[in-house]
């Protein structure tokens, strides 16, 4: 797919995403709430422009519906983790600050990272550094070795399913200016 053919496509995407949360918003479907909906998206992506993002590589479906199961699997059970803490009769669990290289090659693959540690119940993405690839989590249960383990399997497992997604390492072509060039 050419340059120009991409762009068109990701506009439209995002025209239709705005347009859907719109009448999801207003949760009534008919064609009034439709043709504002692709007003107001069309307003939006026109005063408020996204930064380009470079996106290398193609996308592969097989590990993308992977990536979807096991991301609502650590969801659902993470999500019964926090409730079983909410509701047991013993004190809370240690919460701590975890450190975590990541080994993504793009911007875009770092961010769908962060998005789905953040859509973890009971984690939380404090802070990003980009030009190491490291992302600082708190994470509600690090009271023992094997706690911490389990998210360390989780995050490198989630890591790799975006990898094997969005940017396979034979396909990567870098598209970021060298540092001596800024």
């Amino acid at each position: 797919m050419s340059g120009v053919s991409r762009e068109i496509v990701v506009r439209i995407s995002v025209l239709s995403w705005l347009t859907v949360v719109w009448i999801a918003l207003w949760g009534d479907l008919s064609i009034a709430n439709l043709l504002a909906g692709l007003a107001v998206g069309a307003l939006i992506m026109v005063a408020l422009p996204l930064p380009r993002v470079p996106v290398n590589g193609r996308l592969h479906p097989l590990s993308l519906v992977e990536l979807v199961v096991v991301a609502t699997y650590y969801a659902i059970e993470s999500s019964l983790q926090v409730a079983w803490f909410a509701i047991r009769p013993a004190p809370p669990p240690v919460s701590g600050v975890l450190r975590v290289y990541l080994s993504t090659k793009s911007d875009l693959v770092l961010v769908l990272c962060t998005d789905l540690l953040n859509l973890i119940p009971g984690t939380m993405v404090l802070e990003i550094d980009r030009r190491r690839c490291v992302v600082y989590v708190h994470v509600l249960d690090v009271s023992s070795d094997a706690a911490v383990d389990k998210f360390y399997r989780t995050t490198r497992r989630l890591e790799k399913l975006l990898i094997d997604s969005f940017e396979r390492h034979s396909e990567w072509r870098s598209s970021k200016v060298p540092e001596a060039e800024l």
